[in-house]
This record gives C-alpha cells, sequence and structure tokens, in this order.
C-alpha cells in the first residue's frame, strides 16, 4: 500500500495508540486482528510498540500508567504545528492538559488534553514521525468520530483550538445540514473528523476506527479471540443505519463496535 509521507494539516488526525494493562494479549489479539507486525517505538512514557500494516506504520500500543485496573482505551491524536501553543489554546478554552507537552525523543512532541465534556485526545507535533503512513485500508485507520452530549458545544472548542473550520454536517438520508447534531470538522480544506450526539450515558470519546474488508468476519475472528461486540450493524452505528456516516469520497461500509479483551473499545469499518 502506498505510504503517507506527508505533514498532515493541523487538526487532522495523525496516529491512535492503545494504553492497556495487557501488552504482550494486545499484540496478539490485533495482530490476528488486523495482521499487524510490531517494532519497537519510543519508551518515554513507557514501554511502547509500532504496529504496521503491509509495511506502513499505522499505530501504537503501550503499557497503562499508574497502578494495574487504569482504564484501557485507544486515543487519537491530531497533527499540531506547536503541540505548547495548542496545549495553551486548550486551557484557555476550558479543556484540561493531562499530559506534556513532552519530547517523546527525536520521534516528536505530544500532549495528552481532555475537551469540556471529559473526550480525551492527543496533540502530535511530527518531527522524524509524521503519524500514521497509509489509512482507508484494510488493517489501517479509518473514520475518526467524537461522540457528546452536546455537539454544539464541542464543535466551538475544536473550532477554537484545533481546526480551521466547523460545519453543520447532514442529516443522514435528507440531504439537509443537521445543525446541533452533527458537524465536519476540517483542516486543509477537507473534512478530518467528525461530531455527534452519543446515545445515552456514555461519556464523551473519540472513537477509533479501523478499515476491514469484511466487518462481520472481523467481528467473528474478534470474539474467537477474547474480545467482544458491543453493537452490531444496524443499532447505534454512526448513522443509526447500520452503515457509517460517509467518508470524504462518500463512501461509507457497515461499521461494527467491539472491544477487545481487555475492555478497549474500537470500530471497524468494511471500506465502502
Amino acid at each position: 500500500m502506498p505510504a503517507v509521507t506527508l505533514r498532515l494539516a493541523q487538526g487532522s488526525p495523525c496516529w491512535t495508540s492503545l494504553l492497556t494493562d495487557d501488552l504482550e494479549g494486545a499484540r496478539t489479539f490485533y495482530g490476528r486482528l488486523f495482521d499487524w507486525e510490531f517494532s519497537p517505538g519510543p519508551d518515554r512514557l513507557g514501554r511502547y510498540v509500532r504496529a504496521r500494516a503491509g509495511g506502513a506504520l499505522v499505530a501504537g500500543l503501550g503499557v497503562s500508567p499508574g497502578a494495574p485496573g487504569h482504564p484501557v482505551g485507544w486515543t487519537t491524536y491530531f497533527a499540531v504545528d506547536h503541540a505548547d501553543e495548542v496545549s495553551q489554546r486548550v486551557r484557555e478554552c476550558g479543556g484540561t492538559v493531562a499530559v506534556g507537552p513532552v519530547q517523546a525523543g527525536r520521534a516528536g512532541r505530544l500532549a495528552i488534553a481532555a475537551d469540556l465534556a471529559g473526550a480525551a485526545f492527543g496533540l502530535w507535533q511530527g518531527e522524524e514521525h509524521l503519524g500514521w503512513e497509509a489509512a482507508g485500508e484494510p488493517g489501517t485507520p479509518g473514520r475518526t468520530d467524537l461522540l457528546t452530549c452536546e455537539p454544539p458545544v464541542a464543535a466551538a472548542f475544536y473550532r477554537s483550538v484545533l481546526v480551521d473550520e466547523v460545519r453543520a454536517a447532514q442529516a443522514p438520508g435528507s440531504g439537509a445540514p443537521d445543525p446541533g447534531e452533527r458537524y465536519e470538522l476540517l483542516a486543509g480544506g477537507r473534512t478530518v473528523a467528525r461530531i455527534r450526539r452519543g446515545e445515552g450515558p456514555a461519556p464523551a470519546r473519540w472513537r477509533t476506527s479501523f478499515t476491514v474488508a469484511d466487518t462481520a468476519g472481523t467481528a467473528a475472528l474478534a470474539v474467537r479471540h477474547g474480545g467482544r461486540v458491543v453493537t452490531p450493524p444496524g443499532r447505534g452505528a454512526a448513522d443509526g443505519t447500520g452503515r457509517g456516516a460517509a467518508g470524504d469520497d462518500g463512501a461509507g461500509g457497515p461499521v461494527v463496535h467491539l472491544a477487545d479483551p481487555r475492555g478497549g473499545l474500537f470500530s471497524v469499518v468494511e471500506a465502502g
């Protein structure tokens, strides 16, 4: 697959990392699920490996900080030109910065922050490592979505701290904008992420999705290796129909929401 080697516009999702209390188990699970291979990564914040799909860097897996029982989860990182400046804007706009900014060796500079509703996200100022090298193909990152109880508040926050533009997205099947419910984040003139209202009492979070050739087959494989299906196609998917929200090219395949053996939530979207 062709590698993405150019620096992405600020506000573009560029990396995703799993923090887990069972790194070896995670390597085995995700390696089988996505046919990933692994190599050592920066260990500034603890043991960490990078995953490759078809030779291209696509994600990272690391050991959770602190005591056993620390929440297991994926974090989406966004490309930034200056991690320190964006971190300061996060604080000024009412968000929090939990980690950093810190230097991750020669790879780059990072921070981990949270928005007003508590959804965690990362900031990545790439140096030798710019981020994932492939996306939208089987085994690589797919769509990036924020699920939150207050989409307009989140839209205003990310417009102030991170991206060039935020606009109301179309309601599924209507062709008309859906203000107050769905938004698109734009960077470098293209849609890079989406915000939508979450369902029920679940906390706000950025959702990591990976592209696969067959969502049903991937879900079955995940279950065989100790994972579980959280929401199957047709229930609580990105647009309520069992299909994902349309991508920049208008494609959006079936989505399945899964959990790994340690409870880390992620989704798989079928290549459209």
